[in-house]
């Protein structure tokens, strides 16, 4: 089983990491991140009743993928299903240096944001570089028996304003 998970999760990170091989050079963007605080999986016994809900965590990783740029962290905002924003991760804005990485982390206890909630990321740098690769590692693992692991990716939106 555990080389199973390993193979999975190399594989996901490949199929993440691929994505942003095309990415333009930018001073800034913002960024939308999906996040899990459970998943809903199984099937549905009866007509009115819910499958069944594992609680995972989520780590928020964000990488700098400049060698030479630091970039800043401006704002982390983690919002609900519904849309409620929840928590501002960055109280004041954090710089990661040039191959650094900034981790933001949703224990499994959070409940708030259910599956759909997300991280609305926005970032900047005083000159063009690489942008930011972010991803959401979830996780529940519980000993030798029970492992669930999954990644999201971050994706450029427009700022609206």
């Amino acid at each position: 089983m555990k080389k199973y998970l390993l193979a999975l999760f190399a594989s996901a990170l490949l199929t993440c990491s691929s994505v942003f091989a095309g990415d333009e050079i930018s001073q800034g963007q913002t960024l939308y991140l999906p996040i899990y605080s459970h998943i809903w999986h199984g099937d549905r016994i009866g007509n009115d009743k819910a499958p069944a809900k594992t609680l995972v965590s989520a780590l928020v990783s964000i990488r700098n993928t400049s060698l030479k740029t630091p970039i800043r962290i401006s704002s982390a905002r983690y919002y609900s299903t519904d849309g409620r924003l929840l928590k501002e991760y960055l109280p004041k804005a954090a710089v990661v240096n040039a191959m650094g990485t900034l981790e933001l982390f949703v224990e499994r206890k959070e409940t708030e944001g259910g599956s759909g909630a997300n991280f609305v990321i926005q970032w900047d740098a005083t000159t063009a570089t690489n942008p930011p690769l972010i991803e959401g590692v979830h996780a529940d693992i519980r000993g030798g028996s029970h492992a669930l692991l999954f990644i999201t990716t971050a994706r450029t939106i427009q700022a609206e304003k």
